[in-house]
């Protein structure tokens, strides 16, 4: 029997999961398997957030993505110039074409910061950073072992992003952090979005705005960054408004992956590909599928979204395979841990229709919703391990599915979308 030809572009947490769960499904006899990313860093991606602070360290969070691949699975270390979804094929930036019976796109989201005038010029690593990449996370470290007070600025151009929460947990850990340095009375603590509020959801945008003032930062909302004065330390938006900082820490404009604007029908306007909300089939073709960061669905780009998405990308892959009706499994479930401060989180879960309410997860016995705890803190730490070794190499999480659990949740209070 000829084996199936599954090609998966992006190597990072949606291409190694969806790459290794059908491997293990399939088996080699059934389906060769191949991954395309342009490097071979594979990057703990929350990790990111606690480098800045000396909680972590580039070297611990990093780790080759060959590695994380079970055996058998392809990996090509090439960047991907085009698709040609008529075609079945891939065409990869050294010349090489992967045809495919199936193809996932998983290539997440690419940061933009020259989209915003001046961010990349005079001053950027310098007193304008953002940590969202090893380089900048690292840069801003040493900025702030530096810093001796003044006027700190975190800014989010605009949504959507990568975990929309860690901005805002930039700032609580920046609280904290000032507090160990006692440097804090000596700092402006400034958090800065286009929002009309602290978050998207009213209910968790009003707890996460009760935490903004107990920590005395400063809420300026609808603001539209559209300059940045390295030098002179002055943020622009366009209103006209203008923040003076001292230390700018800014969260990009980010896009989908320049490929995606190349390969007719694939993607929309922003390089986001089109993509079913409930069966992960992209719109172009019924043999592409997309998950995580990449797709445009209305739901948070994080983590655990790419975690329940690949359930249900995983079922449909293995009955378009076979012929089967694709299964409308997957309901926008996303939760995330939002660092305060001080050893303790809150979390948050939600889907398309539900946003946030309080309660516990994953039931009536679990992790305390919408409420601070230390719990919450250690969860967010403990889930590094279960990262590389459960979640990447294709495991299941007893008693932790696709669909957002409804048990333990106050569903009275919650405010449907």
């Amino acid at each position: 029997m000829t084996r199936k030809q599954i090609a998966i572009l992006g190597g990072g947490t949606g291409g190694t999961m969806v790459a290794n769960r059908l491997s293990r499904r399939l088996g080699l006899d059934e389906a060769e398997i191949h991954v395309v990313d342009v490097d071979n860093d594979h990057v703990y991606q929350p990790g990111l957030l606690f480098v800045p602070f000396g909680l972590a360290d580039v070297g611990e969070i990093v780790r080759p993505r060959r590695r994380q691949l079970r055996h058998g699975i392809t990996f090509h270390e090439d960047e991907v110039a085009t698709v040609w979804p008529d075609r079945s094929e891939v065409l990869l930036a050294g010349g090489a074409v992967l045809p495919y019976d199936v193809l996932v796109v998983a290539t997440g989201a690419r940061l933009q910061p020259e989209e915003t005038d001046g961010l990349t010029g005079p001053g950027w690593n310098e007193r304008v950073f953002t940590f969202y990449t090893p380089q900048g996370a690292e840069g801003l470290r040493s900025a702030l072992e530096e810093f001796k007070g003044g006027r700190l600025v975190v800014n989010l151009v605009d949504l959507p992003i990568k975990c929309p929460v860690a901005p805002l947990e930039f700032a609580f850990l920046a609280d904290w952090y000032l507090h160990e340095c006692a440097t804090r009375n000596r700092t402006q603590l400034v958090f800065t979005t286009p929002l009309d509020g602290a978050f998207t959801a009213p209910v968790a945008s009003e707890r996460l705005a009760s935490l903004i003032t107990e920590k005395e930062i400063e809420l300026v909302t609808e603001f539209n960054a559209c300059e940045v004065d390295g030098v002179g330390g002055k943020l622009t938006a366009y209103d006209g408004r203008k923040l003076d900082f001292d230390l700018l820490v800014t969260v990009p404009l980010h896009g989908g992956a320049s490929f995606v604007e190349r390969s007719p029908g694939l993607g929309d306007a922003l390089g986001f590909v089109t993509t079913d909300k409930q069966t992960l089939q992209a719109t172009v073709q019924p043999n592409v599928f997309a998950l995580g960061d990449a797709t445009d669905l209305p739901t948070s780009k994080a983590g655990s979204v790419t975690h329940f998405e690949a359930d249900v990308l995983v079922e449909n892959v293995v009955r378009l395979l076979t012929n089967r009706e694709l299964a409308s499994g997957y309901d926008g479930h996303a939760n995330c841990f939002v660092e305060t401060g001080f050893h303790h989180a809150l979390m948050l879960d939600f889907n398309y229709e539900t946003e946030p309410v309080p309660g516990r997860f994953p039931a009536a016995v679990g992790l305390p919703l919408l409420r601070e705890s230390r719990l919450n803190h250690l969860s967010k730490l403990a889930f590094q391990w279960i990262y590389w070794h459960a979640l990447l190499p294709g495991r299941p999480l007893p008693g932790i599915g696709p669909r957002m659990p409804t048990r333990g949740k106050e569903l009275d209070l919650a405010h449907h979308a």
